[in-house]
């Protein structure tokens, strides 16, 4: 009796649920399938125009030589250098083996990040007494560059590559940790009121009601963190490592390879952003219920 109460209770809290998300998810008439792609079509133009109009830029300062006083262009090279240095390491041997090294310490770090960062968010952010055990010494590390952590790393772990993934993954826990937490305790008490007096019980106003609403936060902290680890990465792969897109930039300004260090910095800004453009799509695929609000 008492399950089939609880699933009862359960099933309501979904439907509840459900119909909160289709009130408040209410398409206007003007949110078609043309809208959706003229609005895309629109964005991806200004995205273009916007990288064109710097590149320009950027072109038009290397080739004059500009210079500001604090800061100058006479020893940067200009994009048609950059694009040269970019096809020869396309063409080279080394290129794959930089982005293998590369993904795989980002990637196992982010993983082991969003597996604890999660895990430990949604417990502080549901119990008050292991907010006040855990979050003090927590607030205490967050502020610690990944630099300084490099030292420490290497004496701890007995390979360079386990060090790498360490530093990977303190910068990537914290916002993951932190936007948990945060997701759980923004959630409306009147939800979890309602679903108790619908005769939930804990486990189900975990997974049907505090879950739910963590989630666009969660995503989000998983967006950032694995932004930060690709930059706590480069940093360890500049100091410590051997292979990796880091060492290849820092190798670079070692033979004043000025195009090189250029190519570096491109690529990892691309990975980093393809890389947080997967995580944000794949919460968008697992949250249909979210969507975020239209901008002007």
């Amino acid at each position: 009796m008492d399950s089939t109460q609880q699933a009862l209770g359960g099933n309501r809290i979904a439907a509840a649920a459900g119909t909160a998300a289709v009130v408040s998810l209410g398409a206007s008439p003007a949110d078609g399938p043309g809208a959706g792609l003229g609005n895309g079509a629109a964005r991806w133009g200004a995205g273009a125009v916007s990288l064109l109009v710097c590149l320009l830029a950027w072109q038009w300062a290397s080739a004059s030589h500009l210079n500001l006083g604090l800061v100058t262009f006479q020893n940067v090279p200009p994009p048609t250098e950059v694009a040269q240095a970019g096809w020869a390491l396309l063409q080279s041997p080394q290129l794959l083996g930089h982005l293998k090294a590369s993904l795989a310490r980002v990637f196992s770090g982010f993983l082991v990040a969003a597996l604890v960062g999660i895990v430990l968010g949604l417990v502080i952010g549901r119990s008050r007494r292991l907010e006040n055990w855990l979050m003090p010494p927590l607030e205490m590390l967050r502020p610690i560059p990944a630099v300084a952590w490099i030292p420490l790393a290497i004496l701890m772990f007995p390979s360079s590559e386990l060090s790498m993934v360490f530093i990977t993954f303190t910068g990537a826990l914290f916002p993951i940790l932190l936007n948990t937490v945060h997701g759980v305790e923004n959630i409306d008490p009147r939800l979890v009121a309602s679903a108790r007096s619908l005769g939930g019980g804990r486990r189900a106003i975990f997974t049907e009601v505090v879950l739910p609403g963590a989630a666009p936060s969660i995503v989000t902290g998983l967006s950032i963190g694995m932004g930060t680890a690709w930059f706590c990465l480069v940093t360890a792969e500049m100091i410590s490592g051997q292979f990796g897109i880091g060492y290849y930039t820092w190798a670079s300004y070692t033979i004043q390879n000025y195009a090189d260090i250029v190519v570096g910095m491109l690529v990892i800004g691309l990975l980093g952003m393809g890389s947080s453009a997967l995580v944000k799509t794949i919460g968008q695929v697992l949250m249909p219920w979210h969507q975020p609000e239209g901008k002007p």
